[in-house]
C-alpha cells in the first residue's frame, strides 16, 4: 500500500513538473518580453476540416449564421464578459479588423457561459464592432469541442479551420494565424 502511494506521488511529481516546464506539449512556454502566452492547437479534429456552421442569435435577437459568411475569412472567437484573457483580445481584434477590412476579414464573438446582460455590457464597453452571438445551450461551444475561454478559430473563405489558438493571441502570433486565412 505504501510503495502505490509512493508511485502516485511521484507520477503526480512528474506530471506536474512537465505542465510547469511545458515539456512536450507542443505549448510554447512564456516570456516576460512576450506577454501573455498562446497555445496553437495542432492536433485538434477540426484543424484543416470544415468549420461545423451554426445559427445563433446576436444581442439584438436578430439570427446569425455562420454560412452567412462563406467567402470571407473569419476570426471566430469564443469569450465571456468575466475573462479577463478575453478583455486583452479585444483591442488585438479591433486593431486586426481594421488593418484587413480590404480584406475582407469578419470577426464574430460568441458569448459562453456568460448573461446577455453581462455581454452587453461589455461589448459597449470594448467598442465591439463585430457581433456577439449567444450559445445559451452550448450547442456550438460543444461542436467546437470548446475546452477554455478564450478560444478563437481562423477559418478561411471556404469555411474550412485553419488554426485555432487557446489564450489571448500575442500581436505577432495574431499575424502569423491571420495570414493562414487572408
Amino acid at each position: 500500500m505504501r510503495l502505490a502511494g509512493l508511485v502516485i506521488a511521484l507520477c503526480l511529481a512528474v506530471g506536474a513538473l512537465a505542465v510547469a516546464l511545458r515539456v512536450d506539449l507542443g505549448v510554447p512556454s512564456p516570456s516576460a518580453s512576450t506577454g501573455p502566452s498562446v497555445a496553437i492547437v495542432a492536433g485538434s479534429p477540426l484543424l484543416n476540416r470544415p468549420a461545423p456552421d451554426f445559427t445563433l442569435s446576436d444581442l439584438d435577437g436578430e439570427p446569425v449564421s455562420l454560412s452567412d459568411y462563406r467567402g470571407r475569412p473569419v476570426l471566430l472567437n469564443f469569450w465571456a464578459s468575466w475573462c479577463e484573457p478575453c478583455k486583452i483580445e479585444f483591442p488585438l481584434f479591433e486593431a486586426a479588423r481594421q488593418q484587413h477590412a480590404a480584406d475582407g476579414l469578419e470577426i464574430l464573438g460568441i458569448v459562453h457561459d456568460d448573461s446577455p446582460q453581462a455581454a452587453a455590457a461589455f461589448v459597449e464597453e470594448e467598442g465591439s464592432q463585430w457581433p456577439a452571438l449567444l450559445d445559451a445551450d452550448d450547442a456550438v461551444w460543444t461542436a467546437y469541442a470548446g475546452l477554455a475561454l478564450p478560444t478563437t478559430f481562423f477559418i478561411d473563405r471556404e469555411g474550412i479551420v485553419r488554426a485555432i489558438s487557446f489564450g489571448p493571441p500575442l500581436s505577432g502570433t495574431l499575424d502569423d494565424q491571420l495570414a493562414k486565412i487572408l
